[in-house]
């Protein structure tokens, strides 16, 4: 405990809004997911999957990028598209150019889902963020999030 006196601690304030952040950020997440699968079948990362997957180019993704894109390991990666693939909303392909990396390739099914998804997301993203904000508050937590967001990866290298 001798060097605990160079800690620069949080304030009260401080220590307040980084306890909320927190709690509402595991509130919500865990809000949304179990939304997403008492409505759809579908976890929040297995629905991010698919989002990703339909807005890329062929609608497939390396697994690589995939993974780095939902943030999340790529053995949770692999868990999540087996269980997608298993559902018949995800195929993997081997990739010509690297025989050792593969492609997450949405399916027709797995678009279909996704259509039937999406509406009742964004309806509870809405009601439980966006809808509680002001525009102002909104705008500004998209600021806050867009400098937080951009350096956490300045200087995670991603």
């Amino acid at each position: 405990m001798c060097c605990m006196s160079a800690v620069n601690w949080l304030d009260a304030d401080e220590q307040r809004t980084w306890r909320s952040y927190l709690v509402v950020n595991s509130m919500l997440e865990e809000r949304l997911d179990r939304d997403l699968q008492q409505r759809n079948g579908l976890s929040l990362v297995e629905y991010g999957i698919l989002v990703h997957l339909s807005e890329a180019d062929g609608q497939r993704m390396r697994m690589r990028s995939l993974a780095d894109t939902v943030i999340v390991s790529k053995s949770r990666l692999s868990h999540q598209i087996a269980r997608l693939e298993r559902d018949g909303y995800v195929r993997r392909e081997t990739c010509a150019e690297d025989r050792r990396g593969a492609w997450a390739v949405l399916t027709p099914s797995g678009e279909s889902k996704l259509r039937e998804a999406a509406p009742w997301h964004v309806a509870a993203v809405r009601a439980n963020l966006f809808g509680v904000l002001s525009d102002e508050q909104a705008k500004q937590l998209g600021e806050i999030m867009g400098v937080l967001e951009q350096r956490l990866r300045e200087t995670s290298g991603a």
